[in-house]
């Protein structure tokens, strides 16, 4: 009789959740649950970055990281934390960040994204005052950078959804190079230093004048750029007494960029050697 009122208590306990030292355990999660919860923990994060709470934003995300680091989540929240620095102007903690994460995630679909950052921040670092040396010239490390990783982007991912604003960009980094080269090249010729003048003028034709090029190889000096430096090189050559190089310069001009205004220069100077028979 004993053991038959000591079975509905077996039962009992049976069905009851199993507890040690009162605490009931849960049930163990499954991958689902934990997707789930990755993506309620990124949702949040993201409602702060939204907001533009930067801090917030990226301490939340720290913490999924940590509590969810195999999910894809994770990888998305290192994504947020280089983007929110981003939007500090912290271009070197950025740079940093989207560096790594190329590094750790070479296959995850986000790198083409995190690679146009990269060229953004360094293009954002580019101080304005870079054109305007002394009288030495200021470091173009930066610049040239920045030039770099844009060229090894659109190398990389012609037809990305970022490649446009690449290219924008590229385009106005190539003109500040060939700007900056063409000032130095100005400055040698005041000191009737024209060899120097006439290398600095052929280094930025020959490194720079590819970033006018377009996708087709059609020239595209949208910037006139181009023409102002076969121009100003022209022009060192007569002073030079090249005359040959001095009218190729010119004819090139006329030939290439038949718009641009610096044509009637150029078929100026070609009239006035033509006059003196040179």
């Amino acid at each position: 009789m004993r053991s038959t009122s000591v079975l509905p208590l077996l039962l009992a306990l049976a069905a009851a959740p199993f507890s040690l030292g009162g605490c009931e355990t849960t049930a163990p999660k499954t991958a689902l649950n934990y997707s789930a919860d990755a993506k309620r923990a990124y949702d949040a994060a993201m409602e702060e970055f939204h907001a533009h709470n930067w801090i917030e934003s990226q301490a939340l995300f720290r913490e999924l990281k940590q509590k969810y680091s195999v999910s894809n989540y994770a990888r998305l929240a290192e994504l947020r934390i280089a983007d929110a620095d981003f939007e500090q102007d912290k271009f070197a903690d950025s740079i940093r960040e989207y560096r790594q994460f190329v590094h750790d995630h070479r296959e995850h679909p986000e790198v083409p994204y995190a690679r146009a950052r990269i060229a953004e921040s360094q293009y954002r670092e580019i101080a304005d005052s870079f054109l305007l040396p002394a009288g030495e010239e200021r470091d173009q490390a930066t610049i040239m950078d920045a030039y770099k990783e844009l060229k090894g982007y659109l190398h990389d991912y012609p037809e990305a959804k970022e490649s446009k604003r690449m290219r924008e960009l590229l385009a106005d980094v190539t003109s500040r190079l060939v700007m900056h080269e063409l000032y130095v090249a100005r400055f040698y010729l005041d000191k009737d230093n024209y060899e120097a003048a006439i290398g600095r003028i052929q280094y930025a034709l020959r490194n720079f004048a590819g970033g006018m090029i377009g996708p087709g190889g059609d020239v595209r000096d949208d910037s006139g750029l181009e023409a102002e430096a076969l121009l100003l090189m022209g022009e060192v050559y007569l002073k030079m007494h090249k005359w040959t190089e001095a009218r190729e310069s010119f004819v090139a001009i006329v030939k290439r960029y038949p718009n641009n205004a610096l044509v009637v220069q150029a078929s100026n100077y070609l009239d006035y050697m033509q006059k003196r028979g040179v």
